[in-house]
């Protein structure tokens, strides 16, 4: 089949993958770690352990805190110093366990071995055990649990499995090496979670600019046999790797406003997580580690690395063990440019979704003098979810909450393709964003006022 990619909008910002090359490297651990207890969408998970507890690398030590929220496991061996409110990427108090770093004792229940396991359990409900008992989360950006994504509503059914390795942030560069040095893993993950899906088809979307990854999973499919399981080579276009676009430049199926992926018929998991359902059902390996690109413009390429990393290490053991903050750096953040988040706080901890520590340039996050819209539809046109961001932020301005749900500004992706091409330099997302959060509080009021009624009336 040709190249695909999703119908409307889009934007081609310079792919700038500049640690494209660098293989993962193991980040040595420091000597304490404080493990959040918000690695995961949904509710915060619950401390399960106690100042004093010795514990190994992967055992539980925090509860899922409601039903979409997940296990959290220790990532190192050693004592348990306090639990303890401590600061995120944002500057907010949440819930650590911090835990003095002793050796390396693993839970002799993980297969550590580097042997590929391919033969996959027929019983569905042990492999959804598995996976939620490791806490497992997607880790493309939302982290919502895996299990969960994988146990359609009743009436619901999956006809297609679709693994995102497009990649299509800039600079980012995890998931391609992931790809290039674990393709059978990424694979025998995928067919895992195929199986759990009463064994629908399954599509792997990856990239026109990731040749060497596209040739790697091609190669791993066909060796290990797998016939429902194909690659599919993906335009280069930005945001190529939200759910929504993916689903329709693979299946050409719109997934309406408020929907979800299940609603036509798919389901989308990163190819990271698809690696890392692979090391929970096969190896009994909880997620207690991912893959973190360390990059940025204008620095030397031996600034440039993929570590393997394990939740908890702070950010600034990180950039010591990178070679130190460059003097170029403006700003730093977690994540790509287009959808990730300025990093207040160089203590804050590396968590399951972790994928990038970005140095910027003051030239990259130099913002232009803002100017009167003139009306060009140019950020119209980039947003891929077919919304009017001028108008969006005309009612943001005006505080019309009931207007701008009407409008959609809950659709909002929050990818950033409006800000990248207005020419008026307007911070479309900035304003975008708080008004999505402004009316999400709204629609979640109104549900949780009606599921209330509901119950009196019960009663």
């Amino acid at each position: 089949m040709g190249k695909v990619t999703f119908s409307r909008g889009g934007i081609h910002p310079r792919d700038c993958k500049y640690a494209r090359e660098c293989a993962i490297e193991e980040l040595p651990l420091p000597k304490t770690v404080y493990v959040s207890m918000v690695q995961h969408l949904g509710a915060p998970a619950k401390p399960l352990v106690a100042p004093g507890d010795s514990v190994k690398v992967g055992q539980v030590i925090a509860e899922p805190g409601g039903f979409i929220s997940a296990f959290i496991h220790s990532p190192v061996s050693g004592t348990v110093k306090g639990i303890a409110p401590r600061k995120n990427l944002a500057g907010d108090p949440v819930m650590h366990v911090e835990i003095a770093v002793e050796g390396d004792e693993w839970d002799p229940a993980i297969d550590r071995s580097g042997d590929l396991v391919t033969d996959i359990p027929d019983d569905k409900a042990l492999i959804l055990g598995r996976i939620k008992a490791c806490g497992v989360v997607g880790l493309g950006g939302a982290t919502f649990p895996t299990h969960v994504k994988l146990s359609p509503p009743p009436g619901k059914v999956a006809d297609c499995l679709i693994i995102n390795g497009s990649e299509c942030e800039p600079f980012l560069t995890s998931d391609y090496r992931i790809m290039i040095e674990r393709p059978k893993e990424v694979v025998v993950g995928a067919a895992i979670m195929q199986k759990v899906l009463d064994g629908c088809h399954c599509v792997i979307g990856i990239e026109e600019n990731k040749p060497e990854a596209i040739a790697a999973i091609r190669a791993a499919v066909a060796e290990l046999g797998y016939p429902d399981i194909r690659v599919q080579v993906l335009r280069k276009r930005y945001p190529q790797g939200g759910e929504k676009q993916l689903i329709d430049a693979v299946l050409h199926r719109q997934v309406g406003s408020g929907g979800l992926p299940i609603d036509v018929g798919a389901v989308v998991q990163n190819v990271t997580t698809s690696f890392a359902v692979y090391e929970a059902v096969q190896k009994n390996k909880p997620l207690i580690s991912n893959i973190l690109t360390v990059t940025g413009d204008k620095i030397p390429a031996k600034l440039q690395h993929n570590y393997l990393f394990r939740i908890g290490v702070p950010l600034s053991f990180v950039m010591e063990q990178a070679g130190g903050i460059p003097d170029t750096a403006a700003k730093i953040v977690s994540g790509g440019p287009m959808m990730g988040k300025a990093v207040s706080n160089l203590d804050a901890t590396t968590v399951k979704g972790t994928a990038a520590v970005l140095y910027l340039s003051e030239a990259a996050t130099r913002r232009q003098k803002e100017s009167h819209c003139i009306r060009c539809g140019k950020c119209a046109d980039a947003c891929p979810m077919g919304l009017e961001p001028f108008l969006l932020n005309r009612l943001y301005k005006a505080a019309d909450l009931e207007a701008l749900e009407k409008n959609a500004a809950q659709d909002c992706i929050e990818c950033g393709c409006c800000l990248y091409s207005c020419p008026a330099h307007i911070p479309l997302l900035d304003h975008i964003r708080q008004a999505k959060g402004q009316v999400m509080g709204v629609i979640r009021a109104r549900a949780a006022a009606a599921k209330a009624a509901a119950e009196a009336k019960k009663q």
